[in-house]
């Protein structure tokens, strides 16, 4: 079982993944976070296999969010949610040691199939990246 927290702002964005998610036998929505404290209190608390995570947070942006999840637990998988177009911020998110990056405009299929990627520790690039 691949055990994801959602971190997303928006609780009917984290609503809906929380459905695709629930939709498939081998994921677990184990933990949600509004906001970039909350995530990191998560993560420093609890275990997860993949965390999904919003770029664009009330609090904190999510690529520092990413920055400070790597500094304490530097194996686990994190992929990248956003509105914003891969040319944006993709490749930053990567850089700064983002697992995936993943357009919220993606099929759900989609999404499955990354969150299964990243937890297996490969990269998960779209063809747009």
């Amino acid at each position: 079982m691949i055990r994801v927290l959602i971190a997303d702002d928006h609780a009917i964005l984290r609503r809906g993944l929380r459905q695709i998610i629930a939709e498939t036998s081998d994921l677990a929505v184990v933990g949600e976070a509004g906001n970039s404290a909350e995530t990191l209190k998560f993560v420093r608390e609890q275990n997860c296999d993949v965390v999904l995570l919003d770029i664009s947070m009330p609090d904190r942006n999510g690529i520092e969010t990413l920055k400070l999840i790597r500094k304490e637990r530097p194996k686990l998988s994190v992929l990248m949610l956003s509105m914003h177009p891969e040319n944006q911020y993709a490749v930053r998110a990567l850089r700064s040691g983002a697992s995936g990056y993943l357009n919220k405009q993606s099929a759900p299929m989609m999404l499955v199939n990354a969150i299964r990627e990243v937890a297996r520790g490969r990269k998960f690039l779209t063809p747009q990246v």
